[in-house]
Parts: structure tokens; sequence; C-alpha cells
């Protein structure tokens, strides 16, 4: 299988990305575009013509966003529950030709369960989504030509899913091996639904964006931003040569969802410099 390339670059933008495409009729869904990457996603998408629908748990905070974008829909989401996720789909009315699964959290601190008893990161990220591209299956089989994006991370490199104990009953819970999992668990969604729905026209593909200051961080401490180089010793933010802007984070995702380069590109894994990331046989400490 040829690597997919483009001619991009780890600092271009979502909007370079779409620089002339026309996605008038076209209908999307962002999960969490009210802010960070999802918003930097919904306004890339909304600039080229696509009708856009941000799914967020308070649709109250995307406000601004809704003034900012003429005809931007809000709908409420709470990935975390699956009555939500639901409901949410069950409301969809006609075709959707792209699902941005871009909703997310990370190291939260403490172990935390959803009310269905399932570690929060893995829910959230993953389990949320799955559920959400399982209902609106049938919205996207009637686009004839849908994309489905799973915004992954770099992080997923750092452990694979333990399906004995994904919900950390048994073994310690530690923040970054149980995001690391919902990532990695992001990035077998995409293959999964890549294999099992492409005779329905649906393609699906994973990203990471790399690394952008936004509120997905907020669980952080000070001593863990600074350990990064993002923050100095007085708490003031600092933004590092490998840091991206939200507009360059948000591009590998607006590229699987509606660039014409993508067009057929299907169970990918696309980097944070805009180009398929390359496979090493055994893993990543294979020698």
């Amino acid at each position: 299988m040829t690597r997919f390339t483009t001619p991009f670059t780890v600092r271009t933008t979502a909007a370079e990305i779409l620089a002339g495409v026309d996605l008038t009729g076209r209908r999307m869904i962002v999960t969490g575009g009210a802010s960070g990457l999802g918003a930097a996603t919904v306004r890339a998408l909304a600039g080229a013509g696509a009708e856009v629908t941000v799914a967020i748990r308070n649709p109250a905070t995307a406000a601004a966003l809704v003034a900012e974008i003429p005809g931007l829909q809000v709908a409420a989401l709470d990935l975390s529950d699956l009555v939500s996720v639901r409901r949410f789909a069950a409301t969809w009315n006609g075709p959707l030709h792209a699902l941005v699964a871009n909703a997310g959290v990370m190291a939260v601190p403490a172990r935390q369960l959803t009310a269905a008893g399932w570690e929060m990161q893995l829910a959230v990220n993953y389990l949320g989504h799955f559920g959400l591209a399982l209902g609106l299956h049938p919205a996207l089989r009637t686009a004839g030509d849908a994309r489905v994006v799973v915004v992954s991370s770099g992080a997923q490199l750092r452990s694979g899913v333990d399906f004995d104990d994904p919900h950390f009953a048994q073994r310690p819970y530690d923040p970054w091996t149980a995001y690391a999992q919902s990532k990695t668990a992001d990035v077998l969604l995409a293959v999964g639904i890549a294999q099992r729905w492409a005779a329905d026209g649906i393609t699906a593909n994973a990203s990471a964006p790399g690394r952008i200051h936004t509120a997905l961080q907020r669980h952080l401490d000070a001593a863990t931003m600074q350990a990064m180089g993002a923050m100095t010793s007085t708490g003031a933010l600092i933004h590092p040569a490998n840091f991206k802007t939200p507009a360059q984070g948000a591009a590998p995702a607006v590229l699987l969802a509606a660039s014409p380069l993508a067009v057929a590109v299907t169970g990918r894994y696309v980097d944070e410099d805009n180009q398929e990331a390359e496979t090493v046989p055994g893993g990543p400490d294979a020698q």
C-alpha cells in the first residue's frame, strides 16, 4: 500500500489545507468544536462552505463561535453518557458527509468512572465516539462518500489497549497510560470503520494534531507544563518551537475530513506534519 503524502507541512493551517475547496452542500459534525482544535476545525470547514454542527456537552459555551460563524449549528452531546449519544444520533436528519471525532480529555489526575463504570478518558475519547459513529452510520451511508476522522495523538505510542483491564479496576491507575490507551483505541476505531463500512462508501482515518496550547491541558500541573518546556517558573505559557497553533493543529483532521487529496484514502494515520505516519513492523521499539 502506497504511503499517503501531501504537499503540506507541519506549519500548514487548516484554512490553507482547504484553499480553493468548495464544501457547499456538505454536512459535517465536529465534536468538542467550541474551542481549541475543535473551533479551528469548525472555522476551516465552515469557511469553505460546509454546513457544520458543533456537538458539545454544554451548548452555551459555543455562543461566541455561533456569533462568529453564520449558520453554525450547535447540539448537546455528552460523550461519557450513551443515553446522550443515542439521543444526538436519533435527532440527526439527512445525510452526514463528515464526522470529526475531536472531543477529548487528557491526563485526568485521579481515576474517574462514568455512571456506566467506564474509565473517563476511555469513555469520552473512544467509547462515546464509537457509539456516535455507530448511531450515525445510516446518515453516513446515505451520503454515499462520507468520511470519519478520529483525532488521536502521538501519545498512542505509549500504551496499547489492556483488554483484560481497560478501566483500571485491577492495575494501578496512571493518567498518561489511560490517555495513551484511549488514543490507541481511537486509531483502532478508525481502522475498524475503514474495514467494515467500506462497502457503504465510508472512509475512516485517524490523525494526530501535535502539541498545542488548548483547554485539553487543563489537568496538567505547573511542574508537568514546565517539564514540557511550555511554561515558565512564574506560570506564563511558552510556545516552544515544537508547538503548533490551533489552526495548524487542526490541519491533519481537516485534510482527512474535506480535502480532495484524501478522497478514497482510508484506514490511515496522518501525523502532525500532514503526512501518513510511517509504520514500524513490531512497534516503535522494534530494532
